[in-house]
């Protein structure tokens, strides 16, 4: 019986170190998946514009005021970047984690969106010349990663925890 409690007391012992080590290395999994998750969508959505020689946008899902909720890849017919029922959706991906938060700041911030052009350059809804630039924060507990546009279009990930400065 005293073998017993003493390894109840040991295996106790290690879970409660385990568990925090385990939460973070979730969260830290998480967060990857949904920043490559992003990353891919904006090659995806920049190749598209690219085949078609034509403006394709990406967008958050639902109501268009949340990353979190998914986003979407269509072709902005009418340029309201919101999918309609006649208008080509490319690829949509659905909800994150709710622990994954995403904070979004671009160069035109007025609605959320990234729109590519045939060049594959990033373009603002105001004037097909002025480029989208900026970024999305993912955060989730204490990690963090940028998914970063710069004014020619190419994204690419980073972790501004460990590369403060090019981040």
């Amino acid at each position: 019986m005293v073998e017993a409690m003493v390894i109840l007391l040991i295996v106790g012992i290690l879970l409660g170190l385990g568990i925090p080590g385990f939460r973070t290395m979730t969260q830290n999994q998480r967060l990857t998946t949904a920043a490559n998750a992003l990353l891919m969508s904006v090659h995806l959505a920049r190749s598209e514009a690219i085949h078609r020689g034509r403006r394709v946008d990406l967008v958050p899902a639902g109501d268009g005021t949340k990353w979190s909720k998914g986003w979407v890849i269509f072709i902005d017919e009418d340029n309201d970047q919101r999918p309609d029922p006649n208008e080509t959706v490319i690829y949509s991906h659905g909800a994150l984690n709710e622990d994954v938060r995403i904070t979004p700041s671009f160069t035109d911030s007025k609605v959320q969106y990234i729109a590519y052009n045939g060049s594959g350059r990033t373009r603002t809804n105001a004037n097909s010349q002025t480029s989208q630039a900026g970024n999305w924060l993912l955060e989730s507990g204490s990690q963090s990663r940028k998914v970063v546009i710069n004014f020619l279009g190419r994204a690419r990930v980073c972790n501004p925890q460990k590369e403060a400065a090019s981040c």
